[in-house]
This record gives C-alpha cells, sequence and structure tokens, in this order.
C-alpha cells in the first residue's frame, strides 16, 4: 500500500516501525513490554527502555504484523 501510514521509533541501531492500520489492537506488545509500549505516552514506543533481542522476539510476535522492525 503505497500511501500506509508509517512511524519510526528509534534508538541506538534499532528502529521499530508502526503501520496503525494494519494494527488490530490485540495488545501483545503492551503486554510483552509494557515498559516500551504505552499507549497513553507520548511518544507510545520507546525502544530504549529494552534490549534489542526482546524488542525483536515480541515483534515477532505481533499477530497483525503492524510491528516491525529495521536494524540500522
Amino acid at each position: 500500500m503505497a500511501n500506509e501510514i508509517r512511524k519510526e521509533y528509534s534508538n541506538d541501531g534499532f528502529t521499530i516501525v508502526w503501520k496503525p492500520g494494519r494494527c488490530i489492537h490485540s495488545g501483545i506488545c503492551v503486554k510483552t513490554l509494557p515498559n516500551v509500549y504505552d499507549p497513553k505516552a507520548k511518544p507510545w514506543i520507546t525502544p530504549e527502555n529494552a534490549s534489542t533481542t526482546a524488542l525483536i522476539k515480541q515483534i515477532d510476535q505481533c499477530p497483525s504484523r503492524a510491528l516491525s522492525y529495521i536494524k540500522n
């Protein structure tokens, strides 16, 4: 989808990509890493609050694939 909204949240060497149009709000991200994903905060994703390994493991569990990542 060429016009798909995409938001990026980065820390040193790692970027989380969130596509809100794909999100089904399963809550897996918030339940798994509540220190990273806080829907009430701005920004709501803070990747610096977890290790890259933990982030990758959680992102791979996203059922809608609204979350993905880029290793910078």
